[in-house]
Order: structure tokens, then sequence, then C-alpha cells
């Protein structure tokens, strides 16, 4: 008899290990996907096949039932993006407001935790949302409506009259209003973008600027936005790449100019230069194809203004020997950076040279490029549909400046809802 009943116990066991697996593997699949998001080489495509195997781990964590409740909880003995994410998928998708508590609570202390469970709501589908997000926007505790505002944010969805009411909360409540403000395209609140380019905290600033500017403020947010774009920090990048998709030709030289004859900012003298689209300066591109620490980078900038995609077109060269991609697994390596150019081609500049001299005459000096095409609304959109991540990001801000009340499109979503919208737009 004892037999018969401790069989119960052994395969359940047994089934929670698997679930367990599917648990770890989700957190897993979530972090590897952000990776995924700002990698230079990847295309939706490669997102869609990623998205679909963390999709079937999630639904296994769904059917399991409250196995799957447990397994996300054991993860969370790790709390991470990746754990908080795979939790607050199964929460959501089960109705299950207690575990959601927690991972609100998590969320309120660790700024990781907080990712993953924005990003859970991200994922979901917003029917699943319905009235849970109005009640988050509706509560006293500060997480709660940052939390409910970025699930608005992340579905392009309109929280009302609300949001304008949230830029009187916290420094963190405003800095993620403003945002919304700029990614849902409300031009109505352009007013209230300019008025906080004063806050006193630098993610307000940035985030009043990046918005006022995709609103089509084009003065004094644009000055300000161009300022955080010499400063080093974690918003330099997003602040440089809006600054000169916008600038025009004089501008952007004068920008570019200083940066190149610095030898420690060659790189954002790079990257400013493919943004440009100006083919003027791609005979300078080539030729930093020679120097190993900048070469895939050139390789990328040419690519941006060229369309010239070097695989395809057999313009690569084998790696350097020597040559290592950021951190490798000796200890004693005091290189602990990760490559910013991994996954990129590596050019070779002769071929690229002989590729420029047979198709370089289409591409007339004062006009700005876009990966092979002169910039356009139609352009964009099929950037968006066949073109790497980092030239998909650029398109969805090109769509926004050049009509400004435009919602950004994200291309951090699920891929199958973004090709959905796509497909929509054609």
């Amino acid at each position: 008899m004892a037999t018969h009943e401790a069989q119960p116990s052994r395969q359940t066991g047994a089934i929670l290990q698997i679930v367990l697996q599917q648990a770890e593997e989700a957190a897993t699949l979530r972090e590897a996907r952000t990776v995924l998001l700002n990698s230079k080489h990847i295309k939706l495509r490669q997102l869609s096949r990623c998205d679909d195997r963390l999709a079937a781990y999630l639904d296994g964590l769904l059917l399991a039932g409250n196995l799957g409740g447990a397994a996300c909880e054991r993860q969370l003995e790790r709390v991470g993006a990746g754990s908080v994410f795979a939790a607050g998928v199964w929460a959501l998708e089960s109705a299950r407001l207690d575990h959601l508590d927690r991972l609100l609570s998590l969320s309120e202390v660790i700024p990781a935790a907080r990712r993953g469970l924005i990003s859970a709501f991200g994922w979901v589908d917003a029917t699943r949302l319905r009235g849970l997000v109005a009640r988050l926007l509706a509560s006293n505790r500060a997480i709660h409506r940052i939390v409910g505002l970025a699930a608005c944010d992340l579905h392009r969805a309109d929280p009302g009259r609300g949001l304008l009411q949230l830029l009187g909360g916290g420094s963190a409540l405003r800095a993620r209003a403003l945002r919304t403000i700029g990614e849902l395209g409300q031009v109505d609140a352009l007013s209230q973008c300019i008025e906080a380019l004063d806050a006193k905290d630098h993610d307000g600033r940035f985030w009043a600027a990046w918005s006022a500017v995709l609103l089509g403020e084009r003065t004094r947010a644009l000055a300000a936005l161009i300022g955080i774009g010499r400063i080093e920090g974690p918003l330099r990048s997003r602040a440089f790449c809006l600054t000169m998709q916008l600038l025009n030709r004089e501008a952007i030289r004068e920008v570019l100019l200083p940066l190149a004859r610095d030898g420690t900012s060659t790189r954002w003298a790079i990257i400013g230069a493919g943004i440009s689209g100006d083919p003027t300066y791609v005979t300078w591109l080539i030729g930093l194809m020679g120097d190993e620490k900048l070469s895939r980078a050139a390789g990328e900038a040419f690519s941006l203004i060229t369309g010239a995609d070097l695989v395809l077109l057999n313009l690569e060269r084998r790696a350097p020997e020597g040559v290592e991609s950021g951190p490798n697994d000796d200890p004693s390596n005091p290189d602990v950076e990760l490559d910013p150019d991994d996954g990129l081609p590596w050019p070779d500049p002769a071929r690229v040279q002989a590729w420029w001299g047979g198709n370089g005459a289409r591409f007339a000096a004062g006009n700005r490029y876009f990966v092979g095409e002169p910039l356009g609304r139609e352009h964009c959109i099929e950037v968006l549909k066949s073109g790497y991540q980092r030239q998909r990001v650029l398109a969805a801000h090109y769509l926004c400046l050049l009509e400004p009340g435009t919602v950004l499109f994200n291309t951090s979503a699920p891929a199958w809802r973004q090709q959905q919208q796509l497909a929509a737009m054609s």
C-alpha cells in the first residue's frame, strides 16, 4: 500500500522538475531576447524565432497550472529580470493578483525586477490587462502607477487624462509620463514637455527633451538633447542618435568634426556619420575599415548610408588573428566590457572600395540616404520589415520626425505583434 501511495508523489516531483526547467528556460530566453533587441545584426525574423521559443516555455508554465506558479516562485530565489518576467506572465495570464502583488513589491526595491515585470505587461495581450491597469494607475503607490503607465506605453494605449496628472508625481513617475507622451505622439501635451526641460533630475530633463523633439519642437528641446548627447551616461546614445537624425547637413558636420579629431571619440563620429546619411562621409569610413578597433563600426555606418549588406554582397573579410570579442573565461583578463561591435561583419576595405566605385554615382552629395534610399515614410516601413534591429529603431524614430504626432512603432514588442502592425501599415 505504501508503494502505491508514494507513486503520485514521485510523479508530481518529476513533473515539477520539468516545469522548473521550463521556468528557468523562460527566464534565460527573456534575458537573451533583451540582448537581441539591442543587437546590430538581428532582424525581425530572428527575433520571431526567439519569441516563438519563449512563448512555448511560457505556455508550458500556464498549462502546468499551480505547478507552473510554484516553479516561477522557486526561480524568484534569484531575483532577476528574467525570473520576474516569467513569474509576471504566469500571474497575469492566470489572473493571480496575489502573485502579482509580490512582484510589484519586488519591483519597488529592485530595478531588475521592475524591468522584468514591465516587460511581462508588454508581453501579454492587452485584453488580459483590462481593468487591472486602470486600478494600478488609480493606486496611491508610485510603483503601481509606474508599472500601469508603462503597460499603456508598451501597448501604445492612451491612459487618458490621468497621464498629465502623473507629471506631478515623483521623479521616476514623471520621467515615465514624459516618455509616454512622446511615444504616444500626444502633441497636445507638448507644452508640458517644454516646461519639464527645467526638471532637476537628469532623466526627467532627457525624456522631456526627447519627447518634445519627437512631437515637433526644434529649438529649446533640441538644444537640450544635443547637450545630453555630449555627456557620458546611459542616455547619451539615445540623445546623440536622435539629434543626428534631425540635424541638417551643416549642423551635423559641426558636431562630427571635433569628435573625429578627438582620438577618443572617433567611434561617436562614425555613428553620427552613418546616421547622417551623407554619402560624402563614405570615403572616410572606408579608410577606417583597416583599423581593427573601428573597422566593424565603419562597416555598419557604410551600410546604414548605402544599404549595402556586407555579408550578402561578399564585402567582408575574416576576423584578424588574435582579435577577441570582449571578455573571455580568463579570470586574469581585466577586460570585462562587452564588445560594442559583437556580431558585426569585418568589412574588406578593397572590396568595399570596389563596390563603391561601381555604385557611388547613384548617391548624390547633399541628399540624405537611409539604408540605401532617400529618406521617406514608405522606405522606413520597409526597413521596419526587413532591416537590422538598429536600423529598425532608427526607422521608427524617423516616422515620428517626419510626421510629429505619429505613435512610435514599438520595435521591442513581441514579434508577432510587430508583424501584425506592419501588415496594417502597408
